[in-house]
């Protein structure tokens, strides 16, 4: 396990507990609108019930249960930190979901699927968590069948007048709200903002839609949300 990958299960520890109530209040309700986007562009690859969806980061299964209730879909999420799944099993149960919804711990580096064999897959807030994220993108992609469409949510960096609000809020809101929220929300508001800012500034968005294309993903296309602040890409599997 990579310091990387060690600091990512260490800080989402700390808060699986409350993290869909605070997700939404520290976004200002826009998370579950960018899940919304994303899982909208699925539409093409998912035409009937019996059609089979990966959801890569999982966390507490709010985007496995948001595919399952708008496409009746079988989904399964995977995710490196047991306490996120934990948490998502009793959302799946609370949502009535258990049978079409399966959880499972695993990296994203390291897929425990065979190639090809699902007909659509998501991840949300994922790359900046993994030390390579071109080798990520092409493990994604391995596992989905031809004409299978990726799509996936990052947190941005808003551009021109809104920046100034946004480092603002990400570099002194945040925080300060994270001593509301208690536990882990102090530190996982302290690494936001600059993880997502540094993030961008090495990998900027043209670099991550070559490795889009490099992982074999075709018809790739981006959509900022919120000014900037959410942004969502999707492709299809060559």
């Amino acid at each position: 396990m990579t310091a990387r990958t060690e600091h990512a299960r260490r800080l989402f520890a700390g808060i699986a507990s409350d993290y869909d109530r605070w997700a939404q209040l520290l976004s200002f309700g826009q998370d579950a609108r960018w899940h919304d986007v994303m899982v909208n562009h699925l539409a093409p690859a998912l035409p009937d019930s019996g059609a089979s969806v990966l959801d890569v980061a999982t966390g507490t299964a709010a985007v496995a249960i948001a595919i399952t209730r708008r496409y009746g879909c079988r989904v399964t999420g995977v995710d490196q930190s047991p306490e996120m799944l934990d948490r998502g099993r009793v959302q799946v149960e609370a949502a009535g979901l258990a049978e079409r919804i399966e959880l499972a711990e695993a990296r994203a580096e390291d897929l425990p699927f065979d190639d090809g064999v699902f007909d659509a897959l998501t991840h949300t807030y994922l790359l900046r968590y993994v030390d390579d994220p071109a080798a990520t993108l092409a493990e994604l992609a391995r596992v989905l069948r031809p004409g299978g469409i990726m799509a996936s949510l990052e947190f941005g960096v808003p551009r021109g007048a809104a920046l100034p609000a946004w480092r603002a809020w990400t570099r002194i809101g945040l925080p300060t709200a994270g001593l509301v929220a208690g536990d882990g929300w102090y530190e996982t508001g302290r690494f936001l903002g600059p993880s997502i800012e540094g993030f961008w500034a090495e990998h900027p968005l043209d670099s991550v839609l070559g490795m889009w294309a490099e992982a074999g993903m075709r018809d790739v296309r981006w959509q900022r949300l919120s000014v900037g602040g959410g942004l969502v890409i999707r492709g299809v599997r060559t």
